[in-house]
């Protein structure tokens, strides 16, 4: 077995233990009938292409779409006041100036606020409908592999055969299964 002499190679240790654990298995004397079945899932083009995924962005950009655009509406508020500020600056009065100052200063603090909440509420909203999505996905991969006695299924490798890919086969159940 691999020796690691160094606290920063755990890291390391830590990736290579599932690729060991693997090379184990296929070392291991197996009678030809009892060869592992392995399959691949690429889970990040699932979650670009599937029914499902698309879907939830639809609905992500609809639940949110109207506050977005206040927001680019406040932003170009903001930077309009500003820009006019700046190019009045010198013939406005002292205390004109120093109001209009405020005005700014207070409508980039409430626009800074603003965006912080949408950003936290898409954010939560998003994982929210991410792992509907993968929880289904999932279902879906078991599916497949429980009715094609598949032994193994891997979302994600450096490489791998194309004969071994279920992406398209997943894509194709999640369009059909609702």
């Amino acid at each position: 077995m691999f020796r690691f002499s160094s606290r920063a190679s755990e890291g390391l240790r830590q990736r290579l233990w599932p690729l060991a654990v693997m090379v184990a298995a296929a070392a291991s004397p197996l009678q030809a009938q009892d060869s592992p079945r392995i399959a691949v899932v690429h889970t990040e083009r699932i979650l670009r292409e599937a029914a499902p995924a698309k879907a939830a962005q639809q609905k992500l950009e609809q639940e949110f779409g109207k506050r977005d655009k206040e927001l680019q509406e406040l932003g170009t508020r903001l930077k309009t006041a500003g820009e006019r500020l700046e190019r009045d600056a010198t013939v406005l009065s002292e205390s004109e100036r120093t109001r209009r100052q405020r005005e700014v200063a207070e409508l980039d603090k409430e626009f800074q606020r603003r965006q912080r909440e949408f950003r936290e509420d898409l954010n939560q909203r998003r994982n929210e409908e991410l792992s509907q999505v993968v929880e289904r996905v999932n279902r879906v991969i078991r599916q497949l592999a429980e009715q094609e006695k598949y032994d193994l299924v891997l979302q994600e490798a450096v490489y791998f055969s194309p004969r071994i890919d279920l992406t398209d086969k997943v894509l194709k159940a999640l369009s059909t299964a609702k």
